[in-house]
Order: structure tokens, then sequence, then C-alpha cells
């Protein structure tokens, strides 16, 4: 059926569309504070990945030697939250011997998101210089098309750590930026056509070996639906292998909550390498 959208920041809110919305951030917080008082000397805090204020990056440790590491980023329309805020998102993969980095990133408007890129790809080289082991990323709206950008040619990693970089997942992930344009967010944002398109990890190829996980929950807003499904999409028709996930019954707040259970699929497939279609 045809469908125009004629409201373009209603088609990218999420909190009113979900009953409740409200109570997410401060649950965050409190579980966030509860999981690193809990892990004790195994979460390393404020360790420095750059120069500015909030290029900082905490690292939780599991009980034995590190698997790996999986590096976590957080969303916010590239414009809220910090680093403090998703802690206990690590418990999964930390419960099942991997090390999790959660780094926070500089806000728009301070920061164009080119320069918010360029700031993750700093935070994934420090985290990976200070575990040994294959790396694996994922990212929640605005941080899914961070992580997704760090499988793009265009990002200047050293060719060692993406040889290490096995999977990224991107969860609820913003990958054609063209349409923010449209936004009143985009005041602070502060993107221009060349920029947006730039930046959208759909306009962009994968390197080589790319392997991608687009997950979103299946009651999240049709647009986002639409952004999950185009990156997976095209980046097969370019060589990455791919899978589509459409977590039935979340939304765009409590898809997340499957990295908190270690036995949850959304954590297997954060630190598993290799999924076929449909197998999460």
């Amino acid at each position: 059926m045809p469908r125009m959208i004629a409201d373009w920041d209603d088609a990218y809110a999420n909190g009113p569309h979900i009953k409740g919305a409200e109570t997410y951030p401060p649950m965050w917080q409190q579980r966030a504070a509860d999981f690193r008082q809990e892990l004790g000397d195994r979460a390393e805090l404020d360790i420095p990945y750059g120069e500015a204020p909030r290029n900082r990056l905490d690292l939780f440790r599991p009980a034995g030697p590190a698997t790996g590491l999986a590096l976590f980023v957080h969303g916010g329309y590239w414009r809220a939250f910090d680093k403090s805020i998703w802690s206990h998102l690590a418990r999964g993969a930390v419960d099942q011997g991997w090390a999790v980095a959660i780094p926070s990133y500089t806000l728009a408007p301070e920061a164009r998101i080119a320069d918010i890129t360029r700031e993750i790809g700093r935070a994934v080289t420090a985290a990976a210089q200070l575990v040994e082991g294959p790396v694996h990323l994922a990212g929640h709206s605005a941080g899914g098309h961070l992580v997704s950008r760090m499988l793009c040619r265009d990002v200047p990693l050293d060719p060692a750590l993406r040889a290490r970089i096995d999977q990224v997942v991107s969860i609820s992930g913003l990958h054609d930026l063209r349409p923010l344009l449209n936004l009143e967010m985009n005041a602070d944002l502060k993107l221009d056509e060349a920029e947006a398109a730039g930046e959208s990890p759909a306009l962009r190829h994968p390197v080589r070996g790319a392997r991608l996980v687009c997950w979103a929950g299946s009651g999240e807003r049709p647009e986002f639906l639409r952004q999950n499904d185009l990156l997976a999409n095209i980046w097969t028709g370019l060589g990455a292998v791919t899978a589509t996930v459409h977590a039935k019954g979340k939304h765009h707040f409590n898809v997340i909550e499957g990295l908190e259970d270690a036995d949850s699929p959304l954590t297997r497939c954060f630190i598993t390498r290799g999924f076929t279609k449909g197998e999460y």
C-alpha cells in the first residue's frame, strides 16, 4: 500500500508512541549504577581515548581471561546521554566471558556527525589496545549508525584492527541520514545534503568480509523498521554477509534489554561470529 510521510518529526519520534516512555531513562540509570557497583574493580571507568572532555570509555571485564572485546555505542540521536546510562547492557557479554567497552562521545551541536564517527573510530582503537582477541561492535539507534560506519571503507581504521572486527550488530540503527534533513532536530545536527549522504552507511561501501546484523523490534516505528532492513538489503548486494531481525513484541526502548541476559538471542548475536538469516 502506498505510504507518504507528512510529518517527518513524528515519523522519527519514539517516546510519544511508547507507553511509559518517561520511566525508561531513570530505570536505565539505576540499573547501570547497580551493575557498576556489583562489578567493583572489574569496572574500569573513565579511560581516555582522546582529548575532548567526553572522550572517555568504561571497560567491564569478566571474572576470568576475556574471550575478546565487545563494544557498545549508545544512542540518543547524537544529542543525548553518555556512557554512564548504559553500563548494565554489558552484563550479558561479560557473563559470557567478554570484556565490554562503552564510550561516551561529544554530542551535537558541539560536534557534527562526521566528527562523532571519527571519535568512535578512536574509541574502538583505544579499547582494542586494552583487550586481545576478536572485536565485536553493537550500537543502538544513533549508536547503530556509528558502529555500521566502522564497517565502511572510508573509515580509516588500522588494517590489523579491522581484521579483528568479526561482527557488528546495528540495533534500531539509522542508516540513511538524508530524511533527517526534514526534522527540527537538524537545527542541532547541522546536517547538509553532502554530510547526510557521506555519513549514511546505506550509501557507502562495506569493507571486504563485513558481517552485519540489523536488529529492530517488531513494534518499532515504520521508519526505523525501514531503516533497519535497508542497510542489510543494500550491503548484501555489495558483498557483505548480513541478516535482518525483527524481535517480536519489542519497541525502540526495550529492544536492547536482551543485552542484559547472557543467554538471550541478542547477546548471542553480539558475541558469536557466524549467523544465518532467520537464526535469531
